[in-house]
């Protein structure tokens, strides 16, 4: 079977990589010697890391590539993560969703099936972004979501054309090799009582260092604990992070790892926290993998339902509401939980990592002659 992968990738943002990685790896191990191409911003790169075929996903570059790829593909999986939505700038042709609806356009003109892969759907607010959803994502053959939430939506939108199903984020399904790169990079005692620390930057919201950096001086201060913030993103994250940290007392305390590890080098250091505070989705998905209790910052609703799926939004907050003296509070109650709530979360990633394995079973019924 020849597979084209398309999505975020290619650009260093941790959570892609590891739902590209999860796809490329379940893919290979269920399908039957499978032709994998992903369509991709750095293709040297991602072609060398996954052991797969790469092209440059820009419409700049390489178009014949990417057409000769889909006319001689069985399958586009378009995803997954976060791909059909406009909270990003919306223009005519540019813009996140236009570009990924365009590449179903492309398949659908190639002949090639489409399947939509453990995606998040939305926020879709503009007109402009609503047509297009209604028009070329009902080009669609199948559709998986990793909530209800982007179900419903769909519908909302009017795509009702193509059979939908709720399943989980693929990264569920992700093969954790051992690895401790990360943990080696640190100037740790070994002894520490590691807190991880995920933070990005969201549009005009700047509140959410502020009130971060008071939470974490007063654990360091009162708890002994050891912030090290992970940055999901590059320089973008290592720069939120840096916001926190001008804001801190006891900044001497914390670390902040490189922006160059790999999502399984940082899923095996999260492995190894006590807890995490996170903005980034991938940062609890991860640490709900490795049954780590989580506290989670939401901006959006992904986040929510990630939270309420893992049993952790009783202790986590919306973005807007985010309030130092009470993120402390709820950090040294879920510490002083924890044994309880890593074994509830177990029970729920392992039903999560079900419904992620879902997505491959169901493009193997629909999709595999």
């Amino acid at each position: 079977m020849k597979v084209v992968i398309s999505g975020f990738y290619g650009l260093g943002n941790t959570g892609d990589e590891a739902i590209l990685e999860a796809i490329v790896d379940n893919l290979k191990e269920e399908l039957p010697d499978p032709e994998i191409t992903v369509f991709s911003l750095s293709p040297n790169k991602t072609a060398e890391t996954h052991q797969v075929k790469s092209v440059y996903r820009g419409w700049r570059h390489d178009f014949k590539g990417k057409v000769r790829a889909l006319k001689e593909a069985d399958l586009l999986i378009s995803g997954g993560g976060g791909l059909l939505q406009d909270t990003y700038p919306t223009k005519f042709l540019f813009g996140p969703l236009p570009y990924y609806l365009l590449i179903v356009f492309l398949a659908k003109l190639c002949g090639t099936k489409v399947m939509f892969f453990s995606q998040g759907i939305g926020p879709v607010n503009s007109l402009w972004g609503k047509i297009l959803m209604k028009i070329f994502a009902n080009m669609a053959d199948f559709v998986t979501v990793r909530d209800q939430f982007s179900k419903d939506l769909l519908h909302k939108l009017g795509v009702n054309r193509p059979e939908s199903k709720v399943t989980a984020d693929i990264v569920f399904a992700f093969k954790k090799k051992e690895d401790d790169a990360c943990m080696k990079s640190l100037p740790l005692r070994g002894d520490e009582k590691i807190l991880a620390v995920s933070v990005r930057p969201w549009f005009q919201h700047t509140a959410h260092y502020e009130e971060i950096a008071k939470a974490l001086d007063e654990l360091i201060e009162q708890d002994g604990v050891t912030p090290v913030f992970v940055p999901m993103e590059g320089h973008h994250d290592v720069r939120a992070s840096n916001h926190v940290l001008e804001q801190m007392k006891h900044k001497e305390h914390c670390h902040v790892l490189g922006p160059d590890f790999s999502p399984n080098q940082y899923l095996n250091f999260i492995a190894e926290c006590e807890i995490t505070i996170g903005l980034r989705l991938h940062s609890l998905i991860f640490s709900a993998l490795v049954a780590v209790p989580h506290i989670g910052i939401s901006y959006d609703k992904k986040v929510e339902s990630l939270l309420k799926r893992s049993g952790m939004w009783e202790y986590s907050f919306q973005l807007e509401e985010l309030d130092g003296q009470k993120l402390v509070e709820n950090a040294r109650m879920v510490l002083s939980k924890r044994a309880v709530l890593s074994s509830r979360i177990e029970e729920q990633a392992f039903k999560m990592r079900e419904d992620a394995m879902e997505n491959i079973d169901l493009l193997k019924k629909h999709f595999l002659k």
